[in-house]
């Protein structure tokens, strides 16, 4: 199977390429990254030099390029999970996650449609349309998202994925382009950008510095980590039926202050010699966001009873892996935040 997956140097994305290459070695996987300040191939590192991938250095809105990666690598099917993700980003500037994310998304799923359907259906075509659980917006302190609830975006990032949903949906319909969308809760786990809250109160904890929480911290969200994510996201790719959505959650609601407080507990108990125990002393509360989501959670019903998916971790368990992981890879975390990383493309790639 030849597969091009999208942002395949980012968060998610390194982890689903180095999860499909070591799985099968026979497929060729094909990674289209632009490499934002989010795309980091120093996170693929150990899988650079294996023959079943490759990677291309483009952006998705290209048309002519996406076109060529489809007629040069033979593209059978497409994990589409290149997109601007961060909702404090969108807020500040919503320009280039309509861009990337609507306009993006529509480039990928038109080059699709000409090349399979000039390829004809010889093989299995699928194009997997990775999204998020915020385009169904907010819940109250009861319920959840289920595949036929409402879209109701509430930030400029979430609309633009809603967007990129819809125009999918409807390849689905006017074209019979096979698509299967999915909606995944918050991820977390290795190769995550300081950004995000779980790296971000991992590495000030370890640094001393102020861990800020939104409002009085209770908002609550559904964690999932990502390994398990990328053993979903494999299922969909092989069984998922086009049309279909599923959503992808593990049942880990937190809230954001216990989820904190948590991470602190685990760090006075890994590093008990630290000056900053009680880390939680670290703790402040910071102005909220504006249109924050107050609640989120996840119905997996359709994705587990269908094509018989379940998380391997436990959250205690892998929220451990993953403060483990950015304690031994501080120079990974060091290099992200100061920007070198990106000298790592012109290196080892620039003469290639």
């Amino acid at each position: 199977m030849k597969i091009l997956v999208t942002g395949g140097a980012g968060f998610i994305g390194s982890n689903l390429v180095r999860h499909l290459v070591n799985k099968y070695p026979d497929y060729r996987i094909v990674n289209l990254d632009k490499l934002t300040y989010a795309g980091n191939l120093e996170s693929l590192r150990d899988v650079e030099s294996n023959p079943a991938y490759t990677f291309v250095r483009g952006d998705i809105c290209n048309g002519p390029l996406v076109t060529e990666v489809f007629e040069e690598y033979g593209v059978e099917c497409v994990i589409h999970l290149a997109a601007e993700s961060h909702v404090d980003r969108s807020i500040l500037s919503a320009e280039e996650f309509l861009r990337t994310n609507v306009l993006g998304t529509y480039t990928l799923l038109e080059s699709a449609r000409r090349y399979w359907s000039r390829k004809g259906s010889s093989k299995r075509h699928v194009f997997v349309n990775v999204s998020t659980d915020e385009v169904y917006g907010s819940l109250g302190t009861e319920g959840v998202f289920t595949e036929r609830s409402p879209y109701e975006p509430n930030s400029p990032y979430s609309a633009s994925k809603a967007g990129a949903d819809h125009l999918a949906r409807a390849y689905f319909k006017t074209h019979g382009l096979p698509v299967v969308t999915t909606h995944c809760s918050n991820n977390y786990g290795p190769f995550q950008l300081p950004e995000k809250l779980i790296p971000l109160v991992i590495l000030n904890a370890l640094e001393g510095k102020e861990l800020p929480v939104y409002g009085k911290g209770t908002n609550v969200r559904d964690w999932l980590y990502v390994k398990d994510h990328c053993t979903a996201l494999d299922l969909v790719l092989h069984r998922g039926m086009p049309g279909e959505t599923y959503n992808i959650g593990a049942g880990n609601e937190w809230r954001n202050i216990d989820l904190v407080k948590r991470i602190c507990r685990e760090l006075d108990e890994l590093i008990p010699d630290s000056p900053h125990v009680p880390h939680s002393s670290l703790i402040r509360f910071v102005k909220d966001r504006p249109g924050h989501d107050m609640r989120y959670a996840i119905d997996a019903t359709k994705i587990r009873s269908e094509l018989g998916w379940r998380p391997g971790h436990g959250f205690e368990e892998g929220l451990r892996d993953t403060i483990r992981w950015y304690m031994e890879n501080i120079e990974w975390c060091n290099r992200v935040r100061s920007g070198a990383y990106r000298e790592y493309y012109e290196k080892n790639y620039s003469r290639r």
